[in-house]
């Protein structure tokens, strides 16, 4: 559906945004509002407006707690937060050298923790072992009566960030007596952006510390961790659970089998072409493509980012390597939830493939168009 953009890439992160005011993360006035001021296509404005915004509801926000008004404080460093975000999103032209993807990625963060330190229930910025370095991250505790409670652990996809986890699943996780553990993984959040360190497609390697850590406190119930996987996140927290059994469930949101080719969807010539090797012929239908596409532009500029890579089409022949195999799906011993956008265009049919492969309890679900949650990740339908 149409919602106040034209444009495919703007339509569909307004919505993005609109979609986290059940939790504090917007509100559909100042979305309009801000919208509104954005040309169709303008990536520049789109920074532009959403900062202003964000900085006026971040005002807001430390004029409500000088005057001890911890809930409104509260509530409007969630959405100051979230606006910082959506501000970033398109800086992706020269993301390692852009200073306005630190700047805003940043401002998103402080008035995140800003937040957390509002909650009413315990919170912690965190440091999970990782080798030699730390992923860093949020723990949200229901309490802290220190019983051991089941416990969400989010990962991001492909362009997501920890913070955002908090307005998908974390808030309504903790009404419902989870815990949660939001972490930046490789290719995400500060361990892109500050540490430059990219995806891995053996996520396996990244989880697991995170289960490591989680097992480590005593709130968590360590026979009932659960892995939700976002977007790309599906298939990594797939992968996960085909390697590591340790998890008691896994929501994959969406249901993924391969990211080859997927951000954007490409044409089955071209896809053969990169695949051979053939860049030359390959660069300049990409480049004719970003011309014509918002979406297709972000994301072949963000894949080579968080990828790691040089050029586009390194980018997507490293991103065949996260695909799960029939061995990968039938591995997998932890029951899931499926799911899978009625409408979703990135990895439609995907879920379906994965739910016939896999040999434990699952449930496929549709999420339907006649609840505005036909989208990709049921956008704007938390």
């Amino acid at each position: 559906m149409d919602f106040l953009f034209k444009d495919t890439s703007f339509k569909f992160e307004a919505l993005r945004a609109a979609g986290f005011a059940v939790e504090n993360g917007a509100d559909i006035s100042e979305i309009s509002i801000t919208a509104a001021r954005i040309p169709e296509g303008d990536e520049e404005a789109w920074m532009r407006e959403w900062k202003a915004t964000a900085d006026r509801v971040h005002q807001r926000a430390t004029y409500s707690l000088e005057q001890g008004d911890k809930v409104s404080a509260r509530e409007s460093f969630l959405r100051a937060a979230s606006y910082y975000r959506s501000a970033e999103f398109y800086r992706r032209k020269d993301p390692r050298n852009d200073p306005h993807v630190l700047e805003l990625f940043g401002a998103s963060r402080d008035a995140f923790v800003q937040a957390g330190k509002l909650m009413d229930g315990p919170f912690e910025e965190i440091e999970i072992p990782y080798g030699d370095d730390v992923m860093p991250g949020y723990l949200f505790l229901v309490d802290d009566s220190g019983t051991p409670r089941p416990t969400i652990i989010y990962t991001n996809g492909f362009d997501s960030t920890t913070e955002e986890g908090f307005y998908l699943i974390g808030s309504a996780a903790l009404r419902r007596g989870y815990n949660v553990i939001l972490y930046d993984g490789p290719g995400t959040g500060r361990m892109i952006r500050e540490k430059n360190i990219p995806f891995r497609h053996d996520w396996e390697a990244v989880l697991g510390p995170v289960m490591d850590y989680a097992e480590s406190r005593s709130e968590v119930d360590n026979d009932k961790m659960v892995l939700l996987g976002y977007s790309m996140g599906g298939y990594l927290c797939a992968r996960t659970a085909a390697h590591d059994h340790r998890p008691a469930a896994i929501v994959l949101d969406d249901g993924c089998v391969s990211f080859f080719a997927t951000f954007p969807p490409l044409p089955e010539f071209l896809k053969e072409w990169i695949k051979a090797g053939l860049d030359d012929q390959a660069v300049p239908v990409l480049e004719w493509i970003k011309k014509n596409d918002t979406y297709a532009r972000w994301a072949l500029q963000n894949g080579p980012w968080v990828y790691g890579t040089k050029t586009e089409p390194e980018y997507i022949r490293m991103s065949e390597k996260f695909t799960l195999t029939v061995d990968d799906m039938r591995r997998i011993t932890s029951p899931a939830l499926i799911l899978e956008g009625e409408s979703d265009f990135v990895y439609k049919g995907q879920a379906a493939e994965l739910a016939a492969q896999m040999q434990q309890p699952h449930q496929h679900v549709i999420m339907e168009d006649a609840d505005g949650a036909g989208a990709h990740c049921h956008m704007a339908a938390p």
